[in-house]
């Protein structure tokens, strides 16, 4: 099965390493690195969601206007719109790129960030909230006649979407969480299920999960699994690892810079289970399989996708095969200087794995024709 690779799109050239070059709010600058990702072998780019950011579906609008190619990925949340008007969005921008809409539903893993909209629901009330939500969207979707709905959370009658996504598809959806919660809406929601980068034992363990939670739902095909990397890459594995410990520098010191302005870090323990995953992780050790490091988790304090793959390009791929062999299909990969890792991971390391999975597909359609 084909693997797929998924970036990021962003305004500003700001990381956590790195202080903004440009402007705040740069649409060259967008442009510009969604390009690079079409140009260089990426499936798709990530327009994240944020309390105070810019709102990602119009960004999302202004790049499918301009680029012809690249998948579009839309983070959203559940909390900042009703449903039926969400189907009617998505729908439009699907319509709007030709059919290169993938949506990524983000119930919430902090309070704090919940807040700031006005979200003051429990974590498992935001949980039944979003696969209430998820259901609707994607009956929205599908129905050729006006529907009424009265759940838990939102009540309607008699609505139709007159604006389907393009050509009669049904926009991909994707989720993510490692809580028991998410575990259960996702695997039972959505069609893929996105986690961090963690050591293979225990990114098979979840992968079971995901399966065994799909199994339950009564799916008999479970949703793809997408897992998240920070990649840190060089000629020579010297020069790769200088690299690492140059980015944790940077980390620290950007961090101090930021101190009591940034809420990138936060001064507490984290309260989603993927950062407590990875955290518990990284106390463990540094180095995990082939070219998985925790230093870069341990220095955000587990923000976000934070675990790092380092070496050549070549060994970066071969740790990156050993998650496919194990069923991951899409990879989400993003340095830490945007648009140069963006460059370089796209040019040296997707060519490889796509070439050996290529290979481990043709052998498995040759032992399938033997059987």
């Amino acid at each position: 099965m084909p693997v797929e690779f998924l970036g990021i799109a962003t305004t500003s050239d700001a990381s956590e390493t790195t202080a903004a070059t440009t402007r705040p709010i740069d649409l060259g600058y967008l442009e510009r690195i969604v390009r690079t990702h079409q140009d260089n072998g990426w499936t798709r780019v990530l327009f994240a969601y944020g309390s105070g950011g810019l709102e990602p579906s119009a960004l999302a609008g202004y790049i499918a206007g301009r680029l012809d190619s690249i998948e579009l990925l839309l983070a959203h949340r559940p909390n900042v719109s009703y449903p039926t008007f969400a189907a009617k969005t998505f729908a439009t921008l699907d319509q709007v790129s030709q059919g290169r809409l993938s949506v990524h539903f983000i119930t919430g893993g902090s309070d704090h960030e919940q807040a700031r909209e006005g979200d003051r629901l429990t974590k498992d009330e935001r949980y039944a909230r979003t696969r209430e939500y998820i259901q609707i969207v994607k009956k929205a979707w599908s129905s050729t006649e006006p529907f009424d709905h009265h759940g838990e959370f939102y009540d309607f009658d008699d609505f139709i979407l007159d604006a389907k996504a393009f050509e009669g598809r049904l926009p991909t959806i994707s989720f993510g969480g490692s809580s028991d919660a998410a575990y259960r809406v996702g695997a039972a929601e959505a069609d893929i299920y996105a986690v961090w980068g963690e050591p293979l034992v225990n990114t098979a363990e979840q992968i079971a999960r995901v399966h065994a939670e799909a199994a339950a739902a009564g799916r008999a095909t479970p949703p793809r699994i997408h897992a998240a990397f920070r990649p840190i890459i060089a000629p020579t594995e010297e020069l790769a690892w200088e690299k690492a410990h140059d980015v944790v520098a940077r980390i620290e010191a950007r961090k101090a810079a930021l101190a009591g302005v940034s809420s990138r870090w936060s001064s507490g323990p984290p309260q989603n289970a993927g950062s407590q995953r990875l955290l518990a992780i990284a106390e463990q050790g540094d180095r995990f399989d082939t070219a998985l490091w925790t230093a870069t988790t341990k220095a955000t304090g587990g923000a976000g996708n934070s675990n790092a793959l380092v070496g050549t390009p070549e060994t970066v791929a071969e740790a990156l095969l050993a998650y496919y062999d194990l069923g991951v299909r899409i990879i989400s990969a993003r340095g830490y200087d945007l648009l140069d890792d963006a460059t370089d991971f796209g040019r040296y390391v997707i060519p490889i794995v796509k070439e050996e999975v290529a290979k481990r597909d043709k052998e498995a359609a040759a032992q399938g024709a033997a059987a």
